[in-house]
């Protein structure tokens, strides 16, 4: 399989579909709000200051053999200045910085989980990233370059995009293509994480990801159906590259499904979610994971209750399935034993949550999780096999968030 070419496909067919303009893609489910990625182009010739900022403290209060316990303090700040040339181009540039309540140096390199130090090169004070987009709108399609819409904007089911990354990621880098129809709404993109210079001694590292939802029926309709295709392929590689470690490693996450969602207007219950999907892994080249392919089975049911809660179930059963950059209970790997994997995954869960926008730009959000969880049997890397208990897991978290823009200066004045 070429992932280049499918996201290529998926695109070009995308681009068949013919609806309404292009706006930001709302999420269904509970979790953080996605970045609104829409042009205003009433903005031309106009510059901004945006200031985006994620405070939040999460506790992992994990047990059992798949993962350890931990907590997130902190928070990230994302000022930049933005500049309308042309009706349907925005440009922005401004800095990324990520800081974790007590501590003092940060590794010198790109976050996707709790990062482990990694030789002698650091940051003071922050992680700190430079920030740039540009981005240009054709119809109901936007091609970005530069600092992608990237976390839970991209809607990737939980399994392949664990929802704490919002608050401990970098922001993707790369390319990335966005449609949004009445019907339809794509998002392909690349993220670039890991880039080599020649005598470099590491490799080559990008993500390629789509996230696609086909709507069945109009959408007026108060009960919708709808078709979600996800795909995630990591390439590790690298051909100028000055090092023994060059073995190309190629690692693929899948899932399609369907879902529906009521919408029941005002009341205590405002709608309902649905949604069941098949979820596949696959490693297409390299020994990086210790199975080659796997499969699982992922279903969610969510309720809006009133104007601030979110109630929701779900239940996961994979086998020999491991999920790149999802929650570890989604996967039949250990995190806590190293080298250690599991004939199966079966995981229970709930979450409730309290959303509040307090105003335009600032959101209030309280949520607890459980997980009660099921691991098959655990084998060890010296070949040894023993009985995995059961275990139930819990998190919780508070967070706010600001995003917000305020105008600084017209051209023609």
């Amino acid at each position: 399989m070429n992932p280049f070419k499918f996201i290529k496909a998926v695109v070009l067919a995308g681009l068949f579909f013919v609806g309404g303009p292009v706006g930001a893609y709302a999420q269904l489910a509970a979790g953080l709000p996605s970045e609104d990625y829409s042009i205003d182009s009433s903005r031309v010739h106009n510059m901004y200051v945006g200031i985006r900022n994620m405070n939040f403290i999460k506790d992992n209060e994990f047990s059992g053999s798949v993962m350890k316990g931990y907590t997130l303090p902190g928070l990230w700040l994302q000022p930049s200045v933005k500049f309308y040339p042309l009706a349907n181009v925005k440009l922005e540039a401004g800095f990324h910085a990520l800081i974790y309540d007590g501590a003092i140096k940060y590794p010198n390199f790109a976050y996707q989980d709790i990062a482990s130090w990694k030789g002698a090169q650091y940051q003071r004070g922050a992680h700190l990233l430079p920030m740039f987009r540009a981005q240009v709108r054709l119809s109901n399609v936007h091609l970005i370059w530069g600092t992608l819409y990237s976390g839970s904007s991209h809607g990737l089911m939980a399994p392949l995009y664990d929802p704490e990354l919002d608050f401990s990621a970098d922001p993707d880098l790369g390319f990335q293509v966005l449609v949004d129809t009445r019907r339809l709404h794509l998002d392909a993109w690349i993220n670039w994480q890991s880039f080599v210079f020649r005598m470099s001694d590491h490799q080559e590292a990008f993500t390629v990801g789509l996230s696609m939802r086909t709507w069945l029926n109009p959408d007026n309709d108060k009960l919708k159906w709808y078709v979600p295709l996800q795909f995630l392929a990591q390439h590790r590689g690298g051909e100028i590259i000055d090092t023994e470690e060059r073995q190309v490693r190629t690692l693929m996450n899948g899932a399609v499904g369907v879902g529906t969602e009521w919408n029941a207007g005002r009341g205590l219950l405002r709608s309902l979610n649905a949604e069941a999907a098949v979820l596949g892994y696959y490693q297409q080249a390299g020994t990086l994971w210790p199975f080659d392919n796997g499969m699982a089975v992922y279903a969610t049911a969510s309720a809006q209750l009133g104007r601030y809660f979110n109630a929701r179930l779900g239940y996961f059963h994979g086998r020999k399935f491991i999920s790149m950059y999802g929650l570890p209970y989604f996967g039949c790997v250990s995190m806590k034993n190293e080298g250690a994997v599991y004939d199966g995954m079966s995981t229970v869960f709930g979450s409730v949550e309290y959303r509040r926008n307090i105003a335009r730009g600032f959101t209030l959000g309280v949520w607890a999780d459980i997980y009660e969880v099921h691991p098959g049997k655990m084998t060890l890397p010296d070949g040894n096999v023993s009985g995995s208990s059961s275990s139930t897991n819990f998190a919780f978290g508070a967070y706010f968030r600001v995003d917000f823009d305020f105008h600084v200066w017209n051209a023609r004045r």
